[in-house]
């Protein structure tokens, strides 16, 4: 099988399985003041660096959480309670159901911010939006926006827009959870004050997140208890989840030139079946995470494509893959123009820290031969 959906889930790194196991031995209550206690809580420290670390932040800045979703919530929900619902959230048109709908769930105004065909965030609509903005009326404007996009790869421009909305006075929530392993992360470079992080999208285990917030950002919390993570994320910590997190963003920062080199290989890809078939690659013409590739053959449809591609020992998705194992039109492609038509028969691949060249040829190869077959068949 070649796993070619790495933006979903990425395979678990040996690094972050040997820290797991290694935290899981402990078998004690980082909380805990005994000598196991003690054991444990050095094992969380040592990860909350390491993820500081990745994204050359510090650790005292670093909240760990359930996941990227979790991370969303207390971002976004502890932000709106902090300035009690005197705020606007500026979210973009692209974002994450665990972003958009914990938007939508937090009593906040909400407005959109469009993109451009690119599959970028308007600059220019959002710099009009800030220039009228009205404090009385509208209170704190808070841009939601993602470092990339799951499904085309698109970086956004993040820098640029944070520095816009920090002029009019505000603040920026920016979800990074594709971004970690996959681009270079610096987030006193970045400007947002907020930044979401999952481990699962980087090698690390399922059920460990992070929030990063800026010193001094206006946060509360939204799950409350013991106290835990400075009494902004109660419960007892993931221990060995945690522990896989660190272990699996130390290792990802280290491939980040491995990484870098898919993008040749996803180019060659699309290339050829652009030539061979005139499929549409969405979001080419920008920059966009190396490792990610979202095209479409008009009139053929998305779910068949999966379902004959796994068939054929290829792992793709269509859209995102949180959304309860449903295959359905891409709200991304549609905020980018795309027609319906058109988004009904995109397909992503994606690919990471186990990939080779020859799994690129294989799924080109595999994805060719499906088509063939599908308009012979249609033909005969």
């Amino acid at each position: 099988m070649i796993y070619a959906d790495y933006n979903a889930t990425a395979p678990l790194r040996p690094e972050a399985r040997d820290a797991m196991m290694t935290a899981l031995e402990i078998g004690a209550n980082p909380s805990s003041v005994h000598g196991p206690g003690r054991a444990a809580r050095k094992v969380l420290e040592a990860a909350r660096k390491q993820v500081a670390t990745a994204i050359r932040g510090l650790p005292q800045d670093i909240v760990f959480t359930s996941g990227g979703t979790e991370a969303a919530a207390l971002a976004i929900q502890g932000v709106v309670r902090k300035l009690e619902q005197d705020c606007t959230l500026l979210v973009s048109a692209i974002e994450h159901e665990a972003v958009s709908k914990n938007a939508g769930h937090s009593g906040a105004a909400v407005e959109t911010v469009y993109v451009q065909p690119s599959g970028a965030i308007d600059l220019d609509q959002l710099s009009d939006r800030l220039k009228v903005w009205d404090a009385d009326r509208s209170g704190t404007p808070v841009l939601v926006l993602m470092l990339a996009n799951n499904e085309t790869g698109v970086i956004q421009p993040v820098q640029a827009a944070a520095a816009m909305v920090r002029e009019a006075g505000g603040l920026t929530i920016c979800d990074a959870v594709q971004g970690l392993g996959k681009l270079p992360l610096n987030v006193s470079l970045l400007g947002a004050d907020y930044l979401m992080l999952s481990a699962h999208k980087a090698g690390g285990p399922q059920g460990a997140g992070a929030l990063w917030m800026r010193s001094g950002a206006p946060l509360l919390p939204t799950v409350f208890g013991g106290g835990q993570e400075r009494s902004l994320r109660s419960g007892t910590e993931n221990l060995s989840g945690i522990a896989g997190f660190g272990a699996a963003a130390e290792a990802a920062s280290r491939d980040l030139e491995k990484m870098e080199s898919l993008a040749s290989y996803r180019d060659a890809m699309e290339t050829r079946l652009e030539r061979e078939a005139g499929v549409t690659v969405f979001g080419k013409d920008v920059p966009r995470l190396p490792n990610t590739s979202n095209f479409a053959y008009d009139g053929f449809r998305a779910e068949t494509q999966v379902m004959a591609m796994d068939l054929a020992g290829v792992a793709v998705s269509s859209g995102s893959a949180c959304s309860s194992g449903k295959v359905r039109r891409s709200v991304v492609l549609s905020a980018m123009g795309a027609p319906d038509t058109l988004a009904e028969c995109a397909i992503r691949t994606s690919y990471g820290w186990r990939s080779r060249l020859e799994d690129f040829e294989q799924t080109a190869d595999a994805w060719l031969d499906i088509l063939q077959r599908r308009n012979l068949k249609e033909t005969a």
